[in-house]
């Protein structure tokens, strides 16, 4: 079977050190409370694959944003690499350049150095690798959000038109529908990570998201009677992707 690699990005709620941040942290942590994707730690942990979980809040530094601002969307709601804004659009820190310099060598760089490691290894071992991206988004839709659309799915699948097969699109949908989901493709949230060194360079290196919708499996930020069903339908669909 093939060994998958699962970047879980959005898990956790640490902020390491309060540099540059508005002195309301009550302020702060409804934020993190809000953006997190909560349990997904757990909804898609295995024994078998290997996992990068970023052990500190995408407030603090998103690891799935480009670290330049002028190739990253995101920035221009300041909400980039390093968030400056709240999903308001009120200020929420000052980052100087010696903060974003710190930040994106002891935080940033790390995390993709490891994920790098693991897509290296991979190709050495099985000449390909597969990244399953993981994420949860809410019920609502986000105020910076670049795709405003009002379709929910129960579930989410991002592509790549160049690291995504459109076999592992067919499955995908194929299994969530069997089971009586909904699911979007690309829709409303797209897009798979990729380390840059293979990005839109090598097919060896495969990658496709879930984003599972926070209303099958939480009642505010505790897990609702829907969530162990949830990871049932989520580990499912990893086994799936190891055939």
């Amino acid at each position: 079977m093939r060994k998958l690699i699962l970047h879980i990005p959005h898990s956790s709620t640490n902020i390491p050190f309060f540099n540059g941040y508005i002195d309301d942290k009550e302020k702060i942590t409804k934020e993190i409370e809000k953006l997190t994707d909560w349990y997904t730690d757990d909804l898609f942990a295995t024994e078998t694959d290997d996992k990068i979980i970023t052990p500190f809040s995408r407030i603090f530094c998103d690891v799935e944003r480009f670290s330049d601002d002028s190739q990253e969307e995101m920035s221009k709601f300041g909400m980039g690499m390093l968030y400056e804004k709240f999903d308001n659009g009120d200020k929420l820190r000052t980052v100087t350049s010696e903060l974003r310099k710190s930040i994106l060598e002891n935080y940033y760089s790390k995390h993709h150095n490891k994920l790098l490691h693991f897509v290296k290894t991979s190709l050495k071992e099985k000449n390909e690798s597969l990244i399953v991206d993981c994420h949860s988004f809410p019920n609502e839709t986000l105020n910076c959000a670049v795709n405003k659309s009002t379709f929910r799915p129960d579930f989410n699948i991002g592509t790549d038109s160049f690291h995504t097969p459109k076999k592992l699109i067919t499955i995908s949908k194929r299994y969530f529908e069997e089971l009586g989901y909904s699911l979007g493709i690309d829709e409303p949230y797209s897009g798979s990570i990729v380390p840059m060194m293979y990005y839109k360079k090598d097919h060896r290196v495969k990658s496709i998201m879930l984003e599972i919708n926070r209303k099958l499996y939480l009642s505010g930020m505790e897990k609702s009677d829907g969530y162990y069903k949830t990871k049932e339908v989520v580990q499912g669909y990893l086994k799936l992707l190891k055939t």
